[in-house]
C-alpha cells in the first residue's frame, strides 16, 4: 500500500500547495439593472465573504497547476448603501429565487487546464479554462488572472463574466418587476493563498 502511494506521489514532487484564505481577499459580484426604472434602480453589488479552496502550483511547469475553489452560496449578501428593508428583500430574493441556496449550497470552480506567461519576477498572467458549477449546472468558464508569488503568499486578481441563463437561473426582478437585472454578472476577485509547508 505504501509503495503504491510513493509511486503516485513522485510526479507531484515539484507541486506546492497553497490554501486559499477568504479573510485575506475580496470576491464580489456586480449585477446590472435594466427595465423601466433602471435609471433610479441601483446596480446591486454583492459580496462573497465565505469561500475556501486550494491551489496546487508547479513552478517549473505552471500549466500543470490546478485549482479548486468552493463558495458557500448562503454567504452572498448585498453590500450597497440601501435601507435594511431593501437589503433583506434583495438577499431573500437572491437566496430563495436566484441561487436557491438551500438546494444548491455549493458553488464550485475547478481547473486543471491553464496557460501561463511570466510578466516579471514572481509575476504571471494566467488563463484558466476550468469548470464552474453554479445552481447545480456545470459549465466551462474561462477566467484570466494576474498572479504574484511573494514568499509564502500567492495572490490572484482578475474578473470574469457569467451569464445567469447558462446556469438555468431566472434573472431576478424586484419592486413588482419594474427593476430587472441583466443576464450578465461581472465577478471580481483579489484573493490570497498561503503556502502549506
Amino acid at each position: 500500500m505504501h509503495h503504491a502511494l510513493n509511486v503516485a506521489e513522485t510526479p507531484e514532487a515539484a507541486t506546492i500547495r497553497y490554501i486559499i484564505d477568504a479573510k485575506g481577499g475580496k470576491f464580489t459580484v456586480q449585477a446590472f439593472a435594466t427595465g423601466l426604472l433602471s435609471v433610479f434602480g441601483h446596480n446591486p453589488n454583492i459580496s462573497i465573504p465565505d469561500f475556501e479552496g486550494e491551489i496546487s502550483l508547479n513552478p517549473d511547469a505552471l500549466e500543470k497547476s490546478s485549482l479548486r475553489l468552493l463558495i458557500h452560496a448562503a454567504s452572498l449578501t448585498d453590500t450597497d448603501d440601501i435601507s435594511e428593508k431593501d437589503r433583506t428583500e434583495i438577499n431573500r430574493n437572491m437566496h430563495e429565487e436566484v441561487l436557491e441556496s438551500d438546494s444548491y449550497s455549493d458553488i464550485v470552480y475547478e481547473c486543471s487546464r491553464l496557460t501561463a506567461s511570466k510578466t516579471g519576477e514572481g509575476q504571471y498572467w494566467v488563463a484558466l479554462n476550468g469548470e464552474l458549477t453554479l445552481h447545480g449546472v456545470k459549465r466551462t468558464q474561462p477566467v484570466s488572472a494576474r498572479v504574484s508569488l511573494n514568499g509564502e503568499t500567492l495572490r490572484a486578481a482578475g474578473e470574469f463574466s457569467v451569464r445567469q441563463s447558462d446556469y438555468e437561473i431566472k434573472p431576478v426582478s424586484a419592486a413588482g418587476g419594474t427593476i430587472k437585472l441583466k443576464d450578465e454578472l461581472k465577478l471580481s476577485f483579489d484573493i490570497t493563498a498561503r503556502k502549506q509547508n
